[in-house]
């Protein structure tokens, strides 16, 4: 299974062409995607085109970029320059060509990756599995009939199934480290403010871009391409601190409503995924319940109520009245609950956030850890929830966001169903590098991630 950096030395070395490896991809797409509906749109002539351009470029002499002729993916809430931008909506399934690219989009292409199409996600981002009205529905290769995963389920799909080298994804609620899971990749929601943010997005202090990966490695690689500060990002941080790879102490929380006890699937898989972190690490794990880190409740609670809230004030009731007929059940749910939250409701879960910040910070330290799943369930069908079905109690993700914290998702052993399990590892704001560090260092004992039967990582 090779790296992106060994992918990217063949092309620089011209032993492979940019040509040869997004012909592939073509090629692999349009074999592979009409099972799984992970990729919505295609750039064909202008994606041969320029690896075309890319090789000629490289022969006569030009340095090549870390990322050189890799073929990538861009989910579609993420603008790429000629083509549209549907966020998974009918409602802008006419939306015009984007003018210009996205910021992560111009970072991967100055390192060399050549935008193939773009994938599927849920309306808006705001489900934990990948269906839409326009689109339709994406499902997991290592079960068809379950969900891959929201809301950056098509490119970890692409990933996984590979149907590309890279495939960019955003996390405003668990949507890398969610379908990073369930796929079976390593994804890395970086802290908040890494990755400056450019346009503003719609969960202002809550929505990150971040790599998802087959190898460790290649976290590393993605997240130092796309790393940096934006001009009129507020939150962006001009550095990135270092430490000496010490971890210290490592606590293990089952979930945040502590009325929610998991099923015994994935409390087996969680202690086991424990236990292992704890022998690879040399570290005991602390067990604690939800309530001794925050006796006041559940701290995900307040998610819901900033996210929609900002999301509706984004259109505004009047769009959302006169397009309700376009939006699917959920997206239309989600931006008329936004829509009911008053200011001061909304104000006073962005106070409460300060001292939900505080309170892991002083739990973490500079170099503690904490364990949890990153999904509390077996993945629920591709199409979505049954009837009556109550979603909240399946994610244990969105912590992280309203902290700004990083996190990343460790493949770890599987579900009865064949989909994978995700071990979460949250680490200190700005202590991504200790996360990038736990990820080698857990490919390195586990091995490389075992792939979907059928499908072959990326690559010629």
């Amino acid at each position: 299974m090779p790296t992106l950096r060994e992918l990217s030395d063949e092309v620089a070395a011209r032993r492979v062409g940019a040509y040869e490896l997004v012909s592939e991809s073509l090629r692999r797409i349009e074999k592979l995607d009409p099972d799984l509906g992970a990729v919505v749109a295609l750039r064909t002539e202008e994606a041969l085109g320029e690896a075309k351009g890319l090789d000629a470029t490289l022969s006569n002499g030009a340095a090549p970029g870390p990322l050189a002729g890799l073929p990538l993916l861009v989910k579609d809430m993420t603008d790429v320059a000629g083509m549209r931008t549907t966020h998974g909506s009918l409602a802008f399934a006419d939306a015009p060509p984007a003018t210009v690219d996205a910021l992560v989009v111009t970072r991967l292409r100055a390192a060399g990756a050549i935008v193939v199409g773009k994938t599927n996600l849920p309306e808006f981002a705001a489900d934990g599995f990948t269906s839409n009205l326009l689109f339709g529905t994406t499902r997991n290769p290592w079960n068809p009939d379950r969900t891959p995963g929201g809301s950056s389920g098509g490119s970890a799909v692409a990933i996984a199934a590979g149907m590309a080298a890279i495939a960019t994804a955003t996390d405003g609620g668990g949507s890398i480290r969610i379908p990073a899971a369930y796929c079976g990749l390593f994804g890395l929601k970086p802290t908040n403010g890494a990755i400056g943010r450019d346009p503003i997005p719609d969960w202002i202090d809550y929505s990150t871009d971040g790599p998802l990966a087959l190898r460790a490695d290649d976290l590393r690689l993605l997240l130092d391409v796309v790393v940096g500060p934006a001009p009129g990002d507020p939150t962006a941080a001009l550095g990135r601190p270092h430490g000496d790879g010490a971890i210290g102490r490592v606590v293990a929380v089952g979930h945040w409503d502590p009325n929610v006890i998991l099923p015994s699937d994935a409390a087996a898989l969680f202690e086991a995924a424990a236990a292992r972190f704890g022998a690879v690490f040399g570290v005991e794990p602390q067990s604690l319940g939800s309530t001794d880190v925050f006796p006041r409740g559940n701290p995900e609670d307040d998610w819901i109520t900033v996210v929609a809230f900002e999301h509706a004030n984004t259109f505004g009731r009047a769009w959302v009245d006169e397009r309700r007929n376009q939006l699917s059940p959920s997206g239309l749910e989600f931006l008329t609950y936004g829509l009911r939250v008053t200011p001061e409701e909304y104000m006073a879960a962005r106070r409460r956030r300060f001292a939900t910040v505080r309170t892991l910070d002083e739990l973490l330290g500079t170099n503690g850890l904490l364990l949890s799943p990153v999904m509390a369930s077996d993945a629920i069908a591709a199409e979505g929830p049954a009837e009556g079905m109550t979603e909240n109690e399946l994610y244990v993700t969105t912590l992280q966001n309203i902290t700004g914290t990083p996190a990343v998702s460790l493949p770890a052993r599987a579900f009865p169903s064949g989909v994978p399990f995700g071990l979460q590892v949250t680490a200190p704001r700005f202590r991504d590098d200790l996360l990038l560090t736990i990820a080698d260092r857990w490919e390195e004992a586990e091995g490389a991630p075992p792939h979907p039967s059928g499908y072959e990582p990326f690559g010629i």
